[in-house]
């Protein structure tokens, strides 16, 4: 179990003022990509798609969807980190995640160099 103290001083470069900024940014962001599934899901159907559309078009919206769902899922995921004191910390190497990285993806789980092992790893 990780200590939320420890995690907390090392997240200690963020303000009280970024971290206000931060979730409000990621407040907007849920309500955006809320509104945009509920404008897809409203949507006609797949099957109406493919036949008023063409298959690519409908593999657009499809995959817009998807997009939208695992953004949201992230954002929640800060959100909740935040809730529990544990924003901030990179989930691989346990440092603080850059404050400037935080403030262009206010949803970023890893510091830079973790999520550029990350992604060379796949």
């Amino acid at each position: 179990m990780v200590n939320h103290q420890t995690m907390g001083e090392r997240a200690a470069h963020l303000s009280p003022e970024d971290l206000a900024a931060l979730r409000e940014n990621l407040h907007e962001q849920r309500l955006f990509r809320q509104e945009q599934l509920r404008r897809i899901a409203s949507a006609p159907r797949a099957e109406d798609l493919l036949r008023r559309r063409s298959a690519a078009q409908a593999e657009v919206h499809v995959k817009l969807a998807a997009s939208a769902r695992m953004v949201l899922a992230d954002v929640e995921a800060a959100l909740q980190r935040i809730a529990e004191g544990s924003y901030g910390a990179c989930h691989l190497c346990r440092r603080p995640v850059e404050r400037e990285r935080l403030m262009i993806v206010p949803q970023a789980r890893y510091c830079g160099r973790c999520q550029q092992v990350r992604e060379a790893g796949r």
